[in-house]
């Protein structure tokens, strides 16, 4: 009996030597697992980096280009004022015209012999003025 005693407690020393032995082998492989996750994040902290970088610049460069419209949109605003003004003054030109060609009509209508002797003075004038 008492070799089946020996018998147990080495089969009980061996079944505890092969768990120890499973056990340092899992633990390996666990600390291997453990070191590519560690190396993975740490790519992918220094990717993070380079993107975080890249939209700063990005947000910088955009934050410019919207300054820069914003400073041409009101270069036009006062481009396109002067021409509302312009678009005025010939507005009020042509209307002069108007009433001076009315009164002209209206002079050569009430005396049309000074109607006809003003417009040969004018050509005469044309004549003049042409042939210096």
């Amino acid at each position: 009996m008492e070799i089946i005693g020996y018998i147990a407690a080495i089969i009980a020393a061996l079944a505890f030597v092969i768990v120890v032995i499973y056990f340092v082998i899992t633990l390996k492989v666990a600390k291997q697992t453990l070191h590519n996750v560690a190396n993975t994040l740490e790519s992918l902290d220094k990717q993070m980096q380079g993107i975080t970088d890249e939209t700063t610049q990005l947000l910088t460069k955009t934050n410019k280009l919207a300054d820069d419209m914003n400073q041409k949109s009101t270069k036009l605003n006062g481009l396109f004022d002067g021409a509302r003004g312009i678009g005025e003054t010939v507005k009020d030109f042509n209307q002069s015209l108007k009433q001076l060609t009315n009164s002209v009509s209206k002079a050569a209508e009430k005396d049309p012999e000074k109607t006809s002797q003003a417009i040969r003075w004018g050509s005469a004038l044309i004549d003049i003025w042409k042939k210096k």
